[in-house]
Formats: structure tokens, C-alpha cells, sequence
């Protein structure tokens, strides 16, 4: 298995995921470890020193003009755990909480925040035997670092809090005790360095990053089977088009879109017709699809420099020389996290005018793609659900970074909300990923009405794959079912594995630019 250096080497998005999936095995070299030892010898100066550095032998927020005795510097940090652990709400994935852990170590491990070094072996210990702690999703303002959840997440080092082995939930202590493990007693500005930080928004980035690129792709796969279910033109993918107007995310789309229609016999079938031009949702696919990758562009640029950041506070160059400045503050992330929002939920707009087009019984297609239509309703209510599901996602384009509500007594006076730009986003993807079911659903259907004609090589082996899970509606049934089994097969990954197999198999490249990866 390979290694990656926590606090040495760059941590890429596709990495940190890879560590979380086991793929690869996160450790400590003896640079790192060096650095990590420095910080916490230049901590135990400055408590012996006297003088105030916040955090260390003061108080926290409001209370930082408050002194702290150099005997009681070890319980200000365990007291820091518990009173800020007033997260509510549902658990976050595990997956998530498993990225706050590495992005976190990733950060201490880089020499700035006066760690021990056993208490890393000890959040590294949780990674690598997949011990992983409960963490509430909501009470996170997105400054002064994500305080709540993060203090959920580190209870465990002190015994408290509960954790996830495998699907059950376990108290810490009682797990720490099967292990043969002591609960730590947290040094000077352990406590602080281990929850004042973006690490929980940064994980629902990392993990918005994957999945709305995956959205991306299959935006553009499912649009061209809905483009040829329509007997749509592939002209408004001409390269030259879009050389005059280069959006890298423009001119990425129409690429993609190009290749996969190529050598298509239905696309063939319509040159000289008398259909002069598409609707937008057709023709104008690389112009919205190409918006939202550029925001998609934006997102992971910026997650992956807050990915290598050190984000706690104060930040200690040396004993002598500490700064309370605001590297926890979330609004690096939270401005794009909200911008990465509305770039969703347009997939989901524009997919469904395609389903809305394709059921209207335009272009050779029967109205609502059944041959029966009144004795059976055919495909007419499941644009009713993409209609709902992308009214609920514009609900969730406000963007939360928008507003601010001051804490800690006016000293945190403006916060960022991150944390619930982060959230929002996965929400918006998870219709994003029923909303392009269904129209694989249409698209689908819509294609068996060109035969004998068949299309390119990609979208015709897409279409068997639909088939192999979903038949050819002749008259209704539960479409509800049909629905279920193409949202697994896109959130799989099998819908984009069985396209990237196919491209490679007849030497069609629709594969990402390394600009527009994750490693």
C-alpha cells in the first residue's frame, strides 16, 4: 500500500479519499515528527514563560483577558472538549467524519499548533482501524473554527463522546478499554488546536467535490442520450464554436459531448433536415454544464489549498513569537461551497426541461413516450417529481455564507455559516442524483423509438446497461422502482464505469483533462 506524509506531502482530494477508503495509508516521517515535537516543546515554554497567549493561559472567546494557572493549563483543554460539544441533530456520514479526521492531522501534523505527538498516533490509531466518532451534523457557525462538531469528534481522546465500529455505536470508553487504550490528558492548547478549525467544512468540500463531479459527468452522458432520443444536432458542439468563447468548462463539455455522439447513425440520419435549431436544453449544454464545472473548478481549487492549510489559532511560529490571527474562519470555503450550490442545482434544471421536452410528443416521439396513452399515463409523473425536486433545490440556493449571526459575546462578530453551505450542497447533489435517474429513465425510452437507428458506440452500451435493470415500458407500472434502480446504478458509479470502459473500448476520448481530476 502506499504512503502519504502527513504534514509534508500535498494532499490532493483523490488522496485524502483514498486514505479514507483504505487505499492508502496516511503516517508520520521523521521530518514531520520533528516538527510536530518543536511545536509542543515551544507550548510547554510558553507555559512556563508566563506571559498571556491566548488559548494556552487564557481563557477562550470572550473569556481570553481571564489568566489561567500554569497547573490548570491541562484541564482548560479537556474543558474545552466538553463544553463546546453541543452539536444537535442526526449523525454526519461516517465517510465525512473519517475526512475531518485526516484533513485534520494533515494540518497538526504540519508543526504550527503545539500538538503531541502521542495525541496524533492517537487520531491516526482512529483512522487505521476505522473507530470513528459521532459527530452531529448541525451547530456549527463556520468561525472560530467548526467548534461544536469538531469538539464531538476529538471527545473520544478523552474517553467521552461515542464512536462508529462498523454500524453500531458504541460509547468511546468502552472501546478505548477493549484496545487496552488510556484516555489522554490533553497538554497546553491541545484542546484548542484540535477543534478551532474548518475541518468539518472542509470535509462535506472534499466529499462535494467527488460527487458533484461525478454529477457533471453524468450530465453530460445522460444529455447526449436525451439529445439523440430527440434526434437533436451535435453541431452546437463544433469545437470552433466554442474556441471563440473559452470557458474551460465550455469548451471541456462540448469535447465530451462531440466524442460521444460521433459516428452516431441517428445523428446521421437527420443532416438537411428541415429543423433549423434545438432548444436550449439541447443546443446550450456546454454553455450550462460548462458553467457549473467552472464552479466545480472553483470549488476544488480552493479545497484543495485549504486541505493544505493550517487553520487553528493562535498559530505558534515559536515561543516567542505566536499570532491570534483568523485562519479558522470559514468564508474561503463557505463563498464557493454556496456558488458550488447553484451550479447543482442547474444539472438538475436543465435535466429537467429535457424530460418535460422529451414527454411533450415533439419530434417523432408519442406524447408522454408510451404508444397507449390514455388507458396508460405513461412517462407524465415522473417530471412531476424532477419538478419537485428542483423546486426544492432552489430553495436551497440561498446562499448561507449571506448571513451572519454574532457569538461569543460580540467577540466572534461575524461568522461565516459554512457549515451549512457545506450541507446545503449535498443536499441539492442528492436530488441532483434522482433527478438524472429519471431522465436516463426518458432518455432511455426515448431512444427505442429511433430504432432500428443506433446511436454512438457509448450512449448504445449506457443503453443496454439501462436495460439489464430497467425494461421498455409498453404500459405503466411502478415507475417509482424503475426510478430506485437507475439512481443506484449513477450513484454506484456503474453508469460512468460501463461509459469510461465503452469510451476505451472504441478509443473515444471522453476521459477528464488532468485540470479537471481530483489527484
Amino acid at each position: 500500500m502506499k504512503n502519504f506524509n502527513y504534514g509534508i506531502d500535498h494532499l490532493t482530494i483523490g488522496i485524502c479519499l483514498d486514505i479514507a477508503a483504505g487505499k492508502v495509508k496516511g503516517i508520520i516521517n521523521d521530518k514531520a515528527a520533528a516538527g510536530i515535537h518543536t511545536s509542543w516543546k515551544e507550548v510547554e515554554k510558553i507555559v512556563h514563560a508566563h506571559f498571556p497567549v491566548y488559548g494556552i493561559n487564557t481563557g477562550f472567546g470572550p473569556l481570553c483577558d481571564t489568566r489561567i494557572s500554569e497547573e490548570d493549563t491541562s484541564l482548560l483543554q479537556s474543558n474545552i472538549l466538553k463544553s463546546h460539544s453541543v452539536g444537535v441533530g442526526k449523525p454526519i456520514p461516517q465517510e465525512i467524519a473519517k475526512l475531518m479526521l485526516i484533513s485534520k492531522v494533515h494540518a497538526l501534523a504540519q508543526g504550527y499548533s503545539g500538538i503531541a505527538p502521542q495525541t496524533l498516533d492517537r487520531i491516526i490509531w482512529h483512522i487505521d482501524n476505522d473507530i470513528i466518532p459521532v459527530v452531529p451534523e448541525k451547530g456549527s457557525v463556520g468561525a472560530s473554527g467548526d467548534l461544536a462538531p469538531l469538539s464531538h469528534l476529538f471527545l473520544p481522546l478523552i474517553g467521552l463522546g461515542y464512536v462508529n465500529v462498523g454500524d453500531d455505536k458504541h460509547p468511546a470508553g468502552e472501546i478505548l478499554k477493549e484496545h487496552s487504550l488510556q484516555p489522554l490528558v490533553l497538554g497546553p492548547k491541545e484542546g484548542l488546536a484540535l477543534i478551532n478549525g474548518t475541518q468539518f467544512i472542509l470535509a462535506f468540500a472534499i466529499k462535494a467535490v467527488e460527487r458533484l463531479n461525478n454529477a457533471l459527468n453524468v450530465a453530460d452522458l445522460i444529455g447526449a442520450m436525451s439529445l439523440e432520443g430527440l434526434m437533436g444536432s451535435s453541431r452546437p458542439f463544433d469545437a470552433r464554436l466554442h474556441a471563440i468563447r473559452p470557458f474551460k468548462g465550455t469548451k471541456h463539455v462540448a469535447k465530451r459531448l462531440a466524442a460521444l455522439l460521433e459516428g452516431s447513425v441517428i445523428g446521421s440520419s437527420h443532416i438537411g433536415c428541415d429543423r433549423v435549431q434545438d432548444p436550449y436544453s439541447l443546443r446550450c449544454m456546454p454553455q450550462v454544464h460548462g458553467a457549473s464545472r467552472n464552479a466545480w473548478l472553483h470549488l476544488k481549487e480552493l479545497t484543495e489549498i485549504e486541505l493544505n492549510s493550517v487553520t487553528d489559532n493562535p498559530i505558534i511560529f515559536n515561543a516567542d513569537d505566536t499570532i491570534s490571527g483568523g485562519n479558522f474562519h470559514g468564508q474561503p470555503l463557505a463563498l464557493p461551497l454556496d456558488y458550488a450550490t447553484v451550479a447543482a442545482a442547474e444539472l438538475g434544471n436543465i435535466a429537467d426541461r429535457r424530460c418535460y421536452l422529451m414527454s411533450e410528443g415533439r419530434y417523432g416521439l408519442p406524447k408522454l413516450l408510451t404508444e397507449h396513452a390514455g388507458l396508460n399515463s405513461g412517462l407524465m409523473i415522473p417530471q412531476y417529481t424532477t419538478a419537485a425536486l428542483v423546486t426544492e433545490n432552489k430553495t436551497m440556493c440561498f446562499p448561507a455564507s449571506a448571513d451572519s449571526v454574532p457569538t461569543s459575546l460580540g467577540q466572534e462578530d461575524h461568522v461565516s455559516m459554512g457549515s451549512i453551505s457545506g450541507r446545503k450542497l449535498h443536499m441539492v447533489l442528492d436530488n441532483i442524483e434522482y433527478i438524472q435517474a429519471i431522465e436516463l429513465l426518458y432518455a432511455s425510452q426515448a431512444l427505442e423509438f429511433r430504432r432500428p437507428l443506433q446511436s454512438a458506440p457509448v450512449i448504445e452500451n449506457c443503453h443496454e446497461l439501462v436495460r439489464q435493470h430497467v425494461p421498455f415500458i409498453k404500459e405503466d407500472r411502478i415507475f417509482a422502482e424503475d426510478i430506485n434502480a437507475l439512481h443506484q446504478l449513477i450513484i454506484s458509479g456503474r453508469f460512468l464505469s460501463v461509459a469510461t470502459g465503452a469510451a476505451e473500448k472504441h478509443n473515444i476520448n471522453i476521459s477528464d483533462d488532468d485540470e479537471f481530476g481530483i489527484y
